[in-house]
């Protein structure tokens, strides 16, 4: 475990070092909250809240796990690491440390933007809920954005990231309330593990924990860490046969 603490603090002394990363990846969820979850009227404002809170958290995932791994392949400090007899599982795990310290962050500043500016009110049980469910239920985009670094180019790893953080984003009822959606997006919305995720999220925030949006979250974890799996064992084989 020294090992793993080791690499997460220095993962995470890095991208603090960068503001080009801080700053987006922790004010870009709050000011989206203030441009389309702030002018709308009705409605429970905490679900709002903890859509967006899960906006901020998986975020953090198709970044510093998609960019991120994305760019490290083309780095001669990656091919050194991966020269060492060091287990993948160490490095990945010490990775989701410290994405997990910037995604409580990010959800933190936004949870706090939707206190001060809208009357969201949770009892501490629904704060506590909320938080559980965040940490559960963004899991499955970490693989996600892990498969995302592996299978795609690092020059075409950052627009793709941004393309599918929107767009799942907003299909999946994270912006605004599935009953909100247009009717062609809330076709589609059920099957994309965000609407599953917001769909825990604003369960989590009540206080309740239906079976189905985790059901389908372990699905879609189970996918992409098969995806994930394949990624590295394909990338592996194509530089270090």
């Amino acid at each position: 475990m020294r090992l793993v603490a080791a690499h997460a603090r220095a993962a995470t002394l890095e991208l603090a070092r960068h503001p080009a990363y801080v700053v987006p990846t922790l004010s870009l969820p709050a000011v989206f909250f203030l441009l389309f979850a702030l002018p709308v009227t009705g409605g429970d404002p905490a679900a709002r809240m903890a859509g967006f809170a899960g906006f901020a958290a998986i975020g953090v995932a198709f970044f510093q796990f998609g960019v991120g791994i994305a760019a490290d392949r083309s780095s001669p400090w990656e091919s050194y690491l991966r020269s060492l007899p060091l287990a993948a599982w160490v490095r990945l795990t010490a990775r989701a440390l410290s994405a997990a310290a910037f995604a409580a962050a990010a959800a933190g500043i936004l949870c706090a933007v939707a206190v001060l500016t809208t009357p969201v009110s949770l009892p501490p049980a629904g704060w506590a809920g909320l938080a559980a469910a965040l940490a559960a239920g963004t899991a499955p985009f970490a693989l996600l954005g892990t498969a995302l670094g592996y299978w795609a180019p690092p020059r075409a790893a950052l627009p793709l990231a941004n393309l599918l953080y929107l767009l799942l984003s907003y299909a999946g009822g994270l912006w605004l309330e599935p009953a909100r959606l247009p009717a062609a997006v809330a076709r589609v919305s059920p099957w994309l593990p965000t609407r599953a995720l917001s769909d825990a999220l604003r369960a989590g925030a009540a206080g309740a924990w239906p079976w189905r949006p985790w059901a389908a979250l372990a699905a879609h974890g189970a996918l992409f860490a098969l995806l994930a799996a394949l990624g590295y064992r394909r990338d592996e084989g194509r530089r270090y046969r």
